[in-house]
């Protein structure tokens, strides 16, 4: 299992990637699902990816190696593309290609074809854009009303996302909330955990002002997981209790 999200504010781009792989409870690894493709000054784009493993280190190949062009006949890796709507696309081809190879045998066996993809950044004068990449190959993209994405085990993340990111979230402030968004999944599903890749940039910069690893002794995540545990309790204990009195007996049953 995976979990990775991105956040798209006024002031720029978070994305965080989880690195647990799990072919099974005896079977854990690390393998870094956050991927950068970055020529400072010129362009910067991010690849979060969840699913099958090598369906994704398939997409990544084509990727960096290269797709032709039908019709040019030219090779064209994720660094050619012009903008970032046509990295998408470009993205959502190469998962198409793995999909034609790999596809049917993977139908027949137990695991599927499975792939989903956060792709986030901005290329030249273009905008600063973030998309999810489905495994058809199709793509979303995010709004100021929805400003962010998630990928794999969402469901236990999202919470926080909903009630306190807006597009007009600090950049800084998204960080801390996907943060806490990551956390809030690693502790109710143990196929998510660390370490954690992180990216932010801020739009128009074209460049990675933060891309790091934090480890399991990193001091900020780790104070970061005790204020929040310590917050939600010191808030549920502050709300009043329910007023509801208690039932004077059992309920009449009507024959």
């Amino acid at each position: 299992m995976t979990y990775c999200c991105g956040i798209l504010v006024r002031g720029g781009l978070v994305m965080i990637a989880d690195t647990r792989t799990n072919a099974g409870l005896d079977n854990i690894a690390t393998y870094r699902k956050l991927h950068i493709f970055e020529n400072p000054g010129e362009r910067v784009v991010a690849l979060a990816a969840a699913g099958n493993l090598a369906v994704t280190q398939a997409v990544l190949s084509y990727l960096s190696e290269g797709i032709e062009d039908p019709e040019t006949g030219a090779v064209q890796t994720i660094m050619d593309m012009p903008s970032m709507f046509k990295t998408a696309q470009f993205v959502g081809n190469a998962v198409r290609r793995v999909r034609d190879v790999d596809g049917p045998s993977l139908e027949l066996s137990a695991s599927g074809f499975d792939v989903s993809i956060l792709l986030g950044g901005q290329i030249g004068d273009g905008r600063l854009r973030l998309f999810m990449v489905y495994r058809a190959g199709n793509f979303i993209e995010t709004t100021e009303d929805t400003p962010y994405l998630q990928i794999g085990e969402h469901k236990y993340g999202k919470p926080i996302l909903d009630r306190a990111v807006t597009y007009d979230t600090d950049l800084l402030d998204a960080l801390k909330l996907g943060l806490i968004s990551m956390d809030s999944t690693m502790r109710s599903n143990l196929g998510v955990g660390l370490p954690i890749d992180i990216l932010t940039m801020r739009r128009d910069t074209l460049h990675a002002d933060r891309n790091l690893r934090i480890e399991a002794d990193e001091p900020y995540f780790h104070n970061l997981r005790e204020q929040w545990s310590t917050a939600l309790r010191q808030a549920h204990l502050a709300i009043a209790t329910p007023p509801y009195p208690p039932s004077e007996g059992p309920a009449d049953i009507e024959s």
